[in-house]
C-alpha cells in the first residue's frame, strides 16, 4: 500500500493535477466509478491564495466524498508558499503537493514550475519553508530537469528527502520535452533506487496495462494518470481491477452515456450557461471518444448553444434517434 507519511492510498493510483480539468466535477466523476486512491485538484496560485483573490479560494471548493484529496500549489517565493501551504492544511486537505513539474511557458516565466529545477537553492528554500509550515503530508512533483543537458531530479529528489517531504512524484520527461517524444522509465526506477521515500511514476500510462506496467518495471510505489483519464475515466477501476487479478471492465455506451448525464447535471446545476456549455463540449469531446460516429456527434455540439439542445442531442445520440432533429 501507498503511504505519504500516514495518510493511506490505496489502490495506489492517482489523479495527475491539470490546469482546468481536475476540478471538482471531474473529481467526483471519477470517485463515482472508483479505483482511484488519491485525487488532486489542478494546481492553486499561492500568490493568488495569498491575496485572498475570490477564483481562487472557489477552486479549492471539495466535498467529502472526495477524500482523500490533495491541493496542489506552485510559486517562486518560500515566504508565499508556506502560507499558501497553511491555508490547504486549514480547509482540511489530505496533503499538500508542492508543483515544480509544470513546463508551461507561463509558469517558468514566473520561476515557478519546473524552472525551480534551474535554481534548488530555491527550490529547497521553498520545501523548507513549507514542510515547517504543515503537519499534513507533503509531496512534490517535478520532472527529469529543463532538458536533457540538465537532468537533476536525483539531486531534487535527495532534496526532498533530506527536508521531510513524504513523497515525490516524477513525471519521466523533461520540461522541453513538454509532453512529446516518450517517458523514459528508467529514470522512475533510477530514482526509485536512490530514495527512501516513496516515489510515483507519471508519464505515458494510457491503458490500466500501461499502469500495472510501469509498477512492475520501475518498482515505483505508485502511478499518477493525467491526460488518459480525460478519454477514459474507468483507467483507474481498470488497473485496480487488473492489480487484483480480475480482467478490466469496459464502459458500455450505456456506461458512457449515463456519465456524460452525470457530469452534465453536475456542470449545468453549479456553473453559468455560457461556461457550462463550454465545459459540456469539451467532456463530451472525451467521453465519445472512439465511439461510431462519435465526430458527427462532436461536429454537431460544437454548434449548439444552449446546454438543453446539447442535452437532447446527446440523448439522441445514444438512443439511435436524429441528433440533428433532438438538437
Amino acid at each position: 500500500m501507498l503511504r505519504y507519511g500516514a495518510l493511506a492510498i490505496d489502490p495506489p493510483l492517482i489523479l495527475a493535477p491539470m490546469a482546468g480539468i481536475t476540478d471538482r466535477q471531474f473529481r467526483l466523476i471519477l470517485r463515482r466509478i472508483g479505483g482511484v486512491g488519491l485525487v488532486t485538484m489542478e494546481f492553486i496560485s499561492s500568490e493568488a491564495l495569498v491575496r485572498g483573490n475570490k477564483r481562487t479560494r472557489k477552486l479549492m471548493h471539495y466535498v467529502e466524498e472526495e477524500r482523500p484529496i490533495s491541493i496542489q500549489i506552485y510559486g517562486a517565493k518560500p515566504e508565499s508558499m508556506a502560507s499558501a501551504a497553511k491555508v490547504v492544511e486549514e480547509i482540511g486537505a489530505d496533503a499538500c503537493d508542492i508543483n515544480m513539474g509544470c513546463p508551461a511557458n507561463k509558469i517558468l516565466k514566473g520561476c515557478a514550475g519546473c524552472s525551480l529545477m534551474g535554481n534548488l537553492d530555491l527550490a529547497q528554500q521553498i520545501i523548507k519553508a513549507v514542510r515547517s509550515s504543515l503537519t499534513i503530508p507533503l509531496t512534490v512533483k517535478f520532472r527529469l530537469g529543463l532538458n536533457d543537458d540538465v537532468k537533476n531530479f536525483l539531486e531534487l529528489g535527495k532534496i526532498c528527502e533530506g527536508e521531510g517531504v513524504d513523497a515525490v512524484a516524477v513525471h519521466a520527461r523533461t520540461a522541453k520535452q513538454m509532453f512529446s517524444g516518450r517517458a523514459d522509465w528508467q529514470e522512475i526506477t533510477a530514482l526509485k533506487s536512490a530514495l527512501k521515500i516513496p516515489v510515483v511514476g507519471n508519464g505515458d500510462v494510457k491503458t490500466a496495462e500501461d499502469a500495472v506496467r510501469m509498477l512492475r518495471e520501475t518498482g515505483c510505489d505508485g502511478v499518477m494518470i493525467g491526460r488518459a483519464s480525460m478519454k477514459n475515466p474507468w483507467i483507474y477501476r481498470q488497473t485496480a481491477e487488473l492489480l487484483q487479478g480480475r480482467t478490466p471492465t469496459l464502459p458500455t455506451p450505456q456506461d458512457r452515456h449515463a456519465l456524460i448525464r452525470a457530469h452534465f447535471d453536475m456542470v449545468t446545476a453549479q456553473e453559468e450557461p455560457g461556461f457550462a456549455l463550454h465545459k459540456l463540449r469539451t467532456f463530451t469531446g472525451w467521453y465519445t471518444h472512439g465511439l461510431p460516429d462519435g465526430g458527427r456527434l462532436r461536429a454537431l455540439i460544437g454548434t449548439l448553444d444552449t446546454p438543453q439542445a446539447f442535452s437532447d442531442a446527446v440523448d439522441a445520440y445514444f438512443s439511435g434517434g436524429d441528433m440533428r432533429t433532438a438538437a
